[in-house]
């Protein structure tokens, strides 16, 4: 990768979720966002693909997962989405459901 990537926040989605989570579990996300910054592919135990552009960070900390929606928009990674904690194996559908509005809205806001 020849740059490094931008970290953009749509509203304060992905802010409000993130600083309402502990010192460490805040740091296992920078990691992740450092490495995305970075690099131009990241092991599927951090950043997963979720479906129609939509990715998701994947951090866990103390027993806990954390997971954060995002997209790429002209080569920048864009945390449009909430975050939440993941208690089950599968990511639930009401959250995928979410970051789509999500991503629509963000897409209407550019025009």
């Amino acid at each position: 990768m020849k740059t490094e990537r931008k970290i953009l926040y749509y509203k304060d989605y992905f802010v409000s979720f993130y600083r309402s989570l502990d010192v460490g579990a805040q740091k296992k996300i920078d990691y992740v966002l450092a490495m995305l910054k970075m690099q131009e592919r990241v092991n599927e135990r951090f950043v997963k693909f979720i479906r129609d552009g939509i990715y998701e960070i994947r951090a866990s900390h103390n027993g806990n997962i954390y997971r954060a929606f995002f997209i790429f928009d002209e080569g920048n990674i864009v945390m449009l989405f909430h975050g939440f904690q993941k208690k089950t194996q599968k990511t639930p559908e009401s959250e995928i459901a979410k970051a789509l509005k999500l991503k629509q809205e963000y897409y209407a806001g550019k025009k």
